[in-house]
């Protein structure tokens, strides 16, 4: 089931019942690892959400929270970030990957640190991953509820999948890259599925702003059939920042919980050093642990 923000909508037959606080993940890569440590305490405090959407790494770690794996994606990060399967230049070379798409979306999930499809499947939780249309430029989001195992990875693949270093995944016919390009955090998506309130959890310090992409460029030369993609790109990075305008109005409205780190995260995009993960992890556990009171406080009104 797919959702095209400003074309169609897809209302869900027991939406009306379910609780108006939902979550947002953004994405970043190898810093998404902040994200894991704040969904860790969440799953600890068994605190739930109806609806989360997941964008980019906020999907594929993010899915652990409904499948209820905590401490999976630091476990697989920190083992397998220096294997040249998982991720590396070898990778993009031969594949066009610089994370190898059979070793992180089957091998991974399915033999060495197996992903749990049946817990995931039974939680009511909705779980939306956001991807990137490269045709049209906008985003298009996913429900991540298929018994298909295979579908399933390759919805998380493609939301992950950063321009320049990944193939394009081919969704029932269309073509998709990382969900970021678009809507970094698709807080508009939740709002139009009726979730007044809604937890966001950031990859980078509240202050940030993200600056004119350097690689326009390169972007122009490798998708220059892509003029809609293209577009998006070059206009990504002012969507991005009049998303945090939006983002702090909604808190000072009361309407949304902020939890991002307090600094620069240690660790990159593409880190492999298994120590600075751990510590992106142990960061968001101590910014989730910090904002329980507020947190329940915020769930409860």
């Amino acid at each position: 089931m797919r959702y095209n923000r400003g074309e169609r909508k897809v209302v869900m037959a027991d939406e009306k019942s379910l609780p108006s606080v939902g979550l947002v993940l953004e994405g970043g890569g190898l810093r998404g690892l902040f994200t894991a440590g704040v969904l860790d305490v969440f799953l600890k405090e068994d605190i739930r959400f109806p609806a989360v959407v997941g964008v980019s790494a906020g999907a594929a770690f993010g899915c652990n929270f409904k499948s209820r794996q905590a401490g999976r994606p630091l476990r697989y990060n920190a083992r397998y970030c220096r294997d040249p399967r998982f991720f590396s230049l070898r990778s993009l070379w031969k594949t066009g990957d610089l994370f190898g798409a059979d070793f992180c979306y089957r091998e991974l999930p399915l033999e060495l640190d197996p992903f749990d499809f049946d817990t995931y499947e039974a939680d009511p939780t909705e779980f939306w991953a956001a991807c990137t249309d490269m045709a049209t430029g906008k985003t298009e989001f996913f429900l991540c509820s298929d018994p298909d195992k295979t579908r399933l990875m390759e919805i998380f693949r493609a939301s992950a999948s950063m321009p320049l270093v990944s193939r394009p995944v081919v969704l029932d016919g269309r073509e998709y890259l990382d969900g970021g390009i678009a809507d970094s955090v698709p807080l508009l998506f939740m709002e139009e599925k009726g979730f007044e309130k809604n937890v966001v959890v950031l990859t980078r310090p509240r202050a940030y702003r993200k600056k004119k992409s350097a690689a326009l460029p390169l972007i122009s030369a490798k998708y220059k059939k892509y003029p809609a993609l293209q577009a998006a790109m070059a206009r990504r990075h002012e969507v991005y920042n009049e998303t945090l305008a939006l983002l702090e109005k909604r808190e000072r409205e009361g309407r949304v919980l902020i939890l991002a780190p307090e600094a620069e995260l240690p660790a990159g995009r593409t880190e492999r050093d298994p120590e600075k993960l751990r510590l992106c992890h142990a960061l968001g556990e101590r910014v989730a642990l910090t904002a329980l009171p507020r947190l329940r406080a915020f769930l409860e009104k």
